[in-house]
């Protein structure tokens, strides 16, 4: 239980730092980037257990990139105060799978 807690906080951290550099992704505070966390975790589980492991960001091919850019996209309808555009959920997925290469969050 330790480990999803400390894994939420880092990637609510990261989120902060994505929404400072990315154009076109925004989220408003702690609290918000903590919801963002949650929900993109949620999207990314339920896109996973629907179309299969290859839509997982750590297959690290093209389909685990967009797949990981729609969740962000639909993100932004669940967390209040994130906005997130097209292109920003695309870079966001970029840079998100760059701090994830060098800073594993998974928990298997």
């Amino acid at each position: 239980m330790l480990g999803l807690i400390v894994r939420l906080i880092v990637s609510a951290i990261v989120l902060l730092a994505v929404g400072a550099i990315v154009p076109g992704f925004f989220i408003a505070g702690f609290i918000n980037a903590l919801l963002a966390a949650v929900a993109i975790a949620v999207l990314g589980y339920l896109a996973e257990r629907i179309l299969g492991e290859k839509v997982s960001p750590q297959s690290r091919g093209i389909v685990g990139f967009v797949s990981a850019a729609v969740v962000i996209f639909l993100a932004q309808f669940i967390v209040p105060m994130m906005r997130v555009s097209i292109l920003g959920a695309l870079i966001a997925s970029f840079v998100i799978g760059l701090v994830d290469a060098f800073v594993p969050t998974e928990l298997r």
